[in-house]
């Protein structure tokens, strides 16, 4: 081969890798486009945000037809701030893999206006919920504001459209944390908002420029350009893992545990119960106006303890256990903490009401939970498996079906009443 051709077959091959280098840092796989050119989820919104600023999947239609959109297009553009709304169902797996922070990630690094925007977009937890995000700072206090909209007493059987209308009336209001404060007094609960900044999803990727030095030969290009491709191959990826904003006070925080967590669990249980069945043979009957309730107690555990599929049945044999510790000594005291029972006894009881719900709970709670729920931080839930066999907070399953929703471990009723119930 001649000088002249090699060189040529040089500059082909470092032209394709540039190319690559390019490609890597300036796509994103979850928002890329699909085989065949066809755009993205990510991409089709912003696309559809550039010409109205109301995003609303198929699936939302009924709940907020063209004519709301386009009311909620004008009241969004009166207040002449950079707000968009995306409305759209989120569920694992999806583009978006269920997160609304990663929905919120990827539409506003497909937006041109990236410098300011307010984004008001669907709740990874609850289909009738909001969750608020603002870049660069919180000026508008977007994140309360949304939040806050969820808690009014107005808002208590508003549908999807009336909500988002609301929410965008306390952006433009400017007082997001002053209206959270006050819902939380309405509930007779403290809150104290606390903000790391605002919700800010990675910045837009980089481009990537290359200075090739007067003393780089085209032999060198062939080492350095293809190392570069694949170092921007692996900051692409983890670029993507990146993107996500800050948590914008999520609903839950599922507790997690492997096999080896729940075998610890059920020794507990174990231990528990076969106490409790000691405690209670010990007693002295006359002595012990709660023996009864105790045995019944005990029974009750070592059913469910048997028969427990999971933490949850695990739990409620602890829940049953701690039943019948109390009721041989005569005194109750706060049953298990209502978010996770695992977590042990609650240290006190509050006012608690899911997002995107009306119902206002009274629930036992530990210090650990207490604290989190005090600085609008999500407590650790036990989770549940529903019907349609997606992974719940254990209190979302019908009481029909599950005790422990029924009974909140103890902080709704007693775990005997909630089991009888159930059954």
């Amino acid at each position: 081969m001649s000088t002249e051709a090699g060189q040529g077959a040089a500059k082909r091959v470092i032209t394709a890798l540039a190319a690559l280098l390019l490609t890597a840092l300036t796509t994103t796989g979850t928002a890329g486009a699909a085989d065949g050119g066809t755009p993205s989820a990510g991409q089709r919104i912003a696309s559809a945000l550039r010409t109205s600023p109301v995003y609303v999947d198929e699936a939302y239609a009924e709940a907020v037809p063209p004519s709301r959109q386009r009311q909620l297009a004008d009241r969004i553009r009166r207040t002449g701030l950079p707000i968009k709304v995306v409305l759209t169902p989120l569920t694992k797996g999806d583009a978006f893999d269920g997160e609304s922070d990663l929905l919120a990630g990827t539409v506003r690094d497909r937006l041109p206006e990236r410098r300011d925007l307010v984004l008001i977009t669907s709740d990874s937890e609850f289909p009738d919920s909001l969750q608020g995000y603002e870049w660069p700072g919180d000026t508008h206090q977007a994140r309360s504001a949304v939040t806050a909209a969820g808690f009014l007493d107005e808002m208590r059987d508003a549908g999807l459209a009336d909500l988002a209308a609301k929410a965008v009336d306390l952006v433009a209001e400017g007082k997001g944390e002053q209206r959270y404060e006050e819902a939380m007094r309405d509930l007779g609960g403290s809150a104290r908002p606390t903000h790391s900044g605002s919700g800010t999803a990675g910045s837009g990727s980089g481009a990537a420029g290359s200075d090739s030095g007067s003393g780089m030969t085209g032999w060198w290009l062939f080492i350095a350009v293809p190392a570069l491709a694949l170092t921007a191959l692996v900051t692409r990826t983890a670029l993507l893992r990146s993107r996500r904003p800050s948590p914008a006070v999520p609903h839950v925080v599922f507790a997690t545990a492997r096999a080896a967590d729940e075998a610890r669990v059920r020794r507990r249980a174990e231990a528990e119960v076969l106490a409790l069945g000691e405690a209670t043979h010990a007693a002295d009957v006359a002595a012990t106006p709660g023996l009864q309730q105790a045995l019944d107690a005990y029974a009750a555990a070592g059913t469910v303890l048997d028969g427990a599929r999971g933490l949850p049945d695990l739990a409620g044999a602890l829940a049953l256990a701690q039943e019948g510790r109390d009721a041989l000594a005569g005194s109750p005291g706060l049953p298990l903490c209502f978010f996770n029972p695992l977590h042990g006894r609650a240290a006190l009881r509050t006012g608690w009401r899911p997002l995107g719900r009306r119902d206002r709970l009274d629930v036992a709670v530990c210090q650990e939970c207490a604290d989190a729920l005090r600085d609008r931080r999500a407590p650790e839930v036990l989770p549940d498996t529903d019907e349609d066999g997606r992974r719940v907070p254990y209190f979302e399953v019908p009481a029909g079906r599950s005790a422990w929703a029924a009974s909140g471990y103890g902080s709704l009723m007693s775990p005997s009443a909630g089991l009888a119930r159930a059954r």
